[in-house]
């Protein structure tokens, strides 16, 4: 009899969870940046191999919520904690004032479930850092393990993986083998779209930025045509977006066409537009439109 379980992804913004989920998928179904509070609900992502399989929850940072957006995702991660077989907490080796991921720690008191604590970005540190860092967080929380790893290089993952095999109970197999993740093409799409406006517009338009697929369908000749629109707050956030003469607009379309493509293996047309939706991360009925439902 195989086995399979539900792992929840928890940690501050920026730590490396959809680093760690990707890697571990092998394959890119979570946007990465730089720039934190970058995933905005939950991810779920699959493993199946002869072990059994593995459904994975890649949850939003916790923070301090500025606006609605803000708290649905802090809700979308603690509801994620309260029906899994097992959490990840995620945690930075390279952060210098491990009081930061107190309040995180705290929020796994009472949970009855095992909690692996995983220390990611090993590969950035000196190794006494990473001793110190243990012996730290031993003292914070009864975690069930401590693994310390590097997602960015797979250093560890395989024994993240074999330890989670080892954690949950026998059981059926929720997916196909050849299922990565259960979200539709569409919210996929989305992402990659936004992932190239997070690593290439400034510092006052990413979080303000949603992406809808608003109208899909193939050519006679397989050819993929998506339009889809980039939805922003403000119309100074809208000109950033298109740039001086569309250069940025296109730079974005081209480079989430090319992920587009190497995901669904196929060849993409993609139409780009920009919107404004004024302070649209503060209306109910925006986030419902644009797909934000704490679970």
């Amino acid at each position: 009899m195989k086995k399979s379980g539900f792992i929840a992804i928890i940690g501050r913004p920026n730590v490396g969870k959809s680093t760690l989920l990707n890697r571990i998928i092998g394959q890119k179904i979570a946007i990465m940046s730089n720039k934190p509070q970058t995933t905005r609900t939950r991810i779920r992502g699959v493993l199946t191999d002869p072990r059994g399989q593995l459904v994975f929850l890649d949850t939003p940072g916790m923070h301090a919520p500025k606006h609605r957006l803000g708290e649905y995702m802090v809700e979308v991660a603690e509801n994620s904690m309260r029906e899994v077989d097992v959490v990840l907490c995620v945690i930075d080796a390279t952060l210098h004032d491990l009081s930061k991921d107190d309040p995180i720690i705290e929020r796994l008191d009472g949970l009855s479930i095992p909690v692996i604590l995983v220390i990611n970005k090993v590969d950035a540190v000196a190794k006494d850092k990473i001793l110190t860092m243990i012996d730290h967080y031993k003292e914070k929380h009864a975690f069930s393990m401590i693994i310390p790893l590097s997602a960015r290089s797979g250093e560890q993952v395989d024994v993240l993986i074999t330890q989670l095999f080892g954690m949950v109970e026998e059981g059926p197999q929720f997916y196909p083998d050849d299922v990565i993740t259960d979200h539709p093409e569409q919210f996929v799409m989305s992402e990659l779209i936004r992932e190239k406006v997070l690593r290439e517009t400034r510092e006052e338009v990413p979080h303000s930025v949603a992406v809808m697929i608003e109208h899909m369908e193939r050519s006679q000749n397989d050819t993929l045509h998506i339009h889809a629109v980039i939805y922003t707050e403000r119309d100074s956030q809208k000109a950033i977006l298109i740039g001086k003469g569309g250069e940025m607009l296109k730079k974005v379309g081209s480079l989430a066409r090319r992920d587009i493509e190497n995901l669904f293996q196929t060849k993409v047309f993609l139409e780009l537009w920009v919107k404004v939706k004024k302070d649209w991360r503060n209306k109910e009925n925006l986030l419902h439109s644009f797909g934000f439902d704490a679970e």
